[in-house]
């Protein structure tokens, strides 16, 4: 066999046909992947074009684009107020319409004062000095036993919650203490402290104790302990785990205790100043009613409402304001 003949029989059987390639021997073109960009003149980009970038719109700050946004981020808020207001309007009405008429409805309306009665009862009260005085009074016994219970209650139930000998230990204590009414500790409030002025602020301190505690040993509870191990391994002392771990994981918990222990401070204290007190909301309350002076007594009421939802209100307030991760839409 001749060598041009051995050439011509490697060249018959070499694997020459490649993708793309033609098997007569015409000379090979590379072709281009079907997602690959190809310009009109047939050359392959390499690097594609990007797309043009749109535009970005400047926002409205006329005034009333600037109260449009405004509205569209406050609707919820606004909605809320507004029915708010109606359903006390309602409620007010209601009131105008059974004890004007004097209704007997089986509930007996024929001695509760009116609203204008109401409200001329408080014009006469504010012009004076000693209501406002009786207001302060009051604010300031809910603020001292509020303090002291917070500042007792939320460190003990930390430490209950981390650390189950100590709970094991306080907790019975605390579960029968807690069904106790306020009304119930003022003779033995009256036998343990000096002065009426301490026993009472005792009393609004055992109001917002228990609330506060059960709260925050609920929030320790629902710690995630992924997030204490991961603290662990990384090297956190105990007291760092505390500082960084537990308390802002409890924080929602602890402020939705301090806003019930409000609720609950006021009503103790208001129970405490009608029995032993002679100074207070309370007491004007009471008085009133010892008097026969009926439009005081609502007064008295509709000002302990005012009082106690403006108190939790500011608890609130700043529990969004040190809380922002515990927001819900």
């Amino acid at each position: 066999m001749t060598r041009a003949a051995v050439k011509s029989n490697v060249k018959m059987h070499t694997p020459l046909h490649v993708a793309g390639t033609p098997a007569d021997g015409a000379p090979c073109v590379p072709s281009a992947a079907p997602s690959a960009p190809v310009t009109a003149s047939g050359a392959i980009l390499l690097r594609p074009e990007r797309a043009p970038v749109a535009q970005v719109v400047r926002a409205d700050g006329s005034l009333p684009g600037l109260a449009r946004r405004w509205l569209r981020l406050n609707m919820p808020a606004i909605r809320a107020t507004l029915l708010g207001a109606l359903a006390i309007s309602l409620f007010i009405l209601a009131w105008h319409v059974v004890t004007v008429n004097r209704m007997d409805l089986y509930v007996r309306f024929l001695n509760v004062p009116s609203p204008e009665q109401v409200l001329e009862s408080a014009r006469t009260a504010f012009s004076t000095g000693a209501f406002f005085e009786h207001i302060a009074m009051s604010c300031r016994r809910i603020f001292i036993g509020f303090a002291i219970a917070a500042l007792v209650a939320v460190p003990l139930g930390m430490l209950m919650g981390r650390f189950a000998l100590l709970k094991a230990f306080v907790f019975p204590v605390c579960e029968v203490l807690r069904p106790i009414p306020a009304i119930a500790w003022v003779p033995m409030a009256i036998m343990l402290w000096p002065t009426n002025e301490q026993s009472i602020v005792f009393i609004t301190f055992l109001g917002a104790f228990f609330p506060i505690l059960i709260n925050t040993l609920h929030g320790m509870a629902n710690v995630d302990e992924v997030l204490v191990r991961a603290a662990r391994c990384l090297g956190a002392s105990e007291r760092a785990t505390f500082r960084e771990v537990y308390f802002p994981a409890v924080l929602p918990q602890v402020f939705t205790g301090l806003t019930v222990g409000m609720g609950v401070a006021w009503v103790s204290l208001i129970a405490a100043e009608m029995i032993s007190g002679q100074f207070g909301i309370g007491y004007f309350t009471w008085e009133a009613y010892s008097l026969v002076q009926y439009p005081d007594i609502a007064l008295g009421m509709i000002t302990i409402g005012v009082l106690g939802l403006a108190s939790s209100f500011l608890i609130r307030l700043a529990g969004r304001a040190v809380t922002p991760w515990s927001r819900t839409k």
